[in-house]
């Protein structure tokens, strides 16, 4: 109870308005049975701009832990991004762990819920009602959700094809796991005095979160599965330096934003010089 109580209150880092909760709707998803269960029942929100074309890419962004998806559309400013350049945006919304709060399962030890493949069926009854492109697929998320984000492409390479990690890592039980894993586009943003997820790999393994290195050996692994071998490092402002690894198969590139003083919150142009939605939409447009 107590190591339960101290994650809830350490990655609920950041508080939304809530006047975003309050204006939009969830819509309700029917995940298909698995195994001989029983169906189950899920929530999401949808993003479609007046832009949207037959074919159009489609993003995933998966909230924190304790986390509610109707305040992360308002946040991260992925809607604006959309309407701009023509994209879908799903926000899911995730279940209640043991303790009853909303978390993705990133294989960890807190629930048996299997997020992999509700996030996964969701995926391709989108794509299909709406004629969304299965091949521009991609997932992105915040802490709990950074980890959802690359527990998926680990896992589900052949429908989310890129992944970006915003002040997250990789579970304990995914890099364990990481021998199956293909080479895929990455994106780690990671703050330098982050204590909550520490980028020198030392969080604590208790409830599954931990396990992995340092974000440089995670980074490192993911550039080394595609062979991405040309490195530039650039100081995207005064706050925020990137890591650049190019010249991967197929055109893979992995990316590292290290961001100087700045702790488990989301980057902003405050803590760190940049705009988040389009840093990452400036990623993943390119796959």
């Amino acid at each position: 109870m107590r190591v339960m109580l101290n994650l809830t209150v350490i990655f609920a880092f950041a508080v939304f308005s809530q006047c975003w909760a309050a204006a939009v709707d969830f819509q309700t998803f029917i995940c298909p049975a698995k195994d001989e269960k029983t169906q189950c029942e899920r929530k999401y929100l949808l993003h479609l701009p007046d832009s949207l074309k037959v074919n159009a890419p489609l993003l995933f962004v998966l909230h924190g832990y304790r986390g509610d998806a109707r305040d992360y559309m308002g946040e991260m400013g992925m809607n604006s991004q959309a309407q701009r350049h023509g994209f879908a945006v799903c926000y899911p919304q995730g279940s209640d762990d043991v303790e009853g709060v909303a978390h993705w399962n990133a294989r960890l030890k807190i629930s048996e819920t299997d997020d992999v493949y509700f996030l996964s069926q969701l995926a391709l009854a989108l794509q299909e009602k709406y004629g969304l492109n299965p091949k521009k697929t991609f997932v992105c998320g915040v802490s709990n959700g950074g980890f959802m984000s690359y527990t998926l492409v680990a896992e589900m390479p052949d429908v989310f094809k890129a992944a970006a990690s915003v002040i997250g890592t990789m579970s304990g039980a995914t890099w364990e796991s990481r021998a199956r894993c293909k080479a895929v586009p990455v994106l780690q943003m990671s703050g330098l005095h982050d204590e909550v997820v520490p980028h020198d790999g030392s969080m604590s393994t208790r409830g599954g979160w931990g396990g992995a290195p340092s974000q440089d050996e995670v980074i490192k692994f993911w550039a080394g599965l595609a062979n991405a071998t040309e490195e530039e490092v650039v100081e995207l402002t005064p706050k925020t330096t990137v890591r650049y690894f190019r010249g991967g198969r197929n055109g893979i590139e992995v990316w590292f934003y290290q961001v100087k003083k700045m702790g488990h919150a989301i980057p902003n142009m405050n803590n760190s010089g940049i705009d988040v939605s389009k840093e990452l939409w400036r990623f993943f447009r390119r796959f």
